[in-house]
């Protein structure tokens, strides 16, 4: 994939399990966004890309897919609870109780009060429960954690691990490379490459590392080959029933079960 003329994203084929939480971890600016952008729909791209049956972003798969930036993505004039009810009511069925998202991403106390009086933190967990609150069949979550307190952020690991306990398929970005513990799976990515596709303890293990922090500077020394679990040299993923097929493609996670 190129933008401005340079490739960001460079042959990535990998494969998800559904019902389960995978992390994307890697440096600020390695690629993580720009691929979550892909999968959801909003960004160009070259290759085969399916997001449950479909390409990203077509009408019949937007209710499927929760999708949350590292921006504020809700109506600031709106308070959080008026904010959960309109999303709840576009999500029908499969939309979950507002004021227990509300509960989950810490926002009870402020529930009723505009978005727009927010601070930068409370504000990114109100675009949060917007995505939860629809109960989605697969969430793709920027930098969720970022700036939250370690309670707040222990609540939202206990959340998505819930929700994928329910069958939903979870991609989850970050650049704090101990929150791969919090994961079924792990992707790690620099420089717009896949370096391995493992889990934490079997990466530590692999590279007989310490701290995921050496692991990750050992994998970047080895080319990937000290981290590699389930990605052959081509970097496709086992193509065994997971949400994310061999050649990239997301796809339902109902085919998985």
């Amino acid at each position: 994939m190129s933008r401005g003329g340079r490739e960001v994203l460079h042959g990535l084929s990998f494969a998800l399990p559904a019902g389960s939480v995978t992390g994307l971890l890697g440096p600020s600016g390695c690629g993580k966004t720009t691929l979550m952008r892909t999968l959801v729909g909003v960004q160009r791209y070259d290759g085969e890309v399916r997001v449950l049956g479909h390409e990203p972003g077509v009408p019949a798969i937007r209710g499927r897919i929760g999708y949350v930036t590292q921006g504020t993505a809700v109506y600031k004039d709106l308070t959080a609870r008026q904010n959960l009810r309109y999303f709840a009511s576009l999500a029908g069925p499969r939309a979950r109780d507002v004021n227990e998202v509300l509960a989950v991403v810490g926002l009870t106390d402020l529930a009723d009060r505009r978005v727009g009086t927010y601070s930068g933190g409370e504000a990114n967990r109100a675009s949060l429960a917007c995505a939860l609150v629809a109960g989605p069949e697969v969430l793709i979550l920027d930098e969720p954690t970022v700036g939250l307190d370690p309670l707040t952020r222990e609540d939202l690991w206990n959340a998505f691990q819930d929700l994928a306990a329910q069958g939903a398929t979870l991609l989850v970005s970050s650049h704090v490379m101990d929150e791969a513990f919090r994961c079924q799976s792990v992707l790690l990515m620099r420089d717009g490459s896949l370096l391995a596709a493992t889990t934490a303890p079997e990466l530590l293990d692999r590279t007989g590392a310490a701290t995921l922090d050496e692991a990750f500077l050992a994998v970047i020394r080895h080319g990937g080959d000290a981290g590699r679990d389930g990605v052959g040299r081509d970097g496709a993923g086992r193509d065994d029933g997971d949400a994310i097929g061999r050649d990239g493609a997301l796809q339902g996670a109902e085919a998985a079960r």
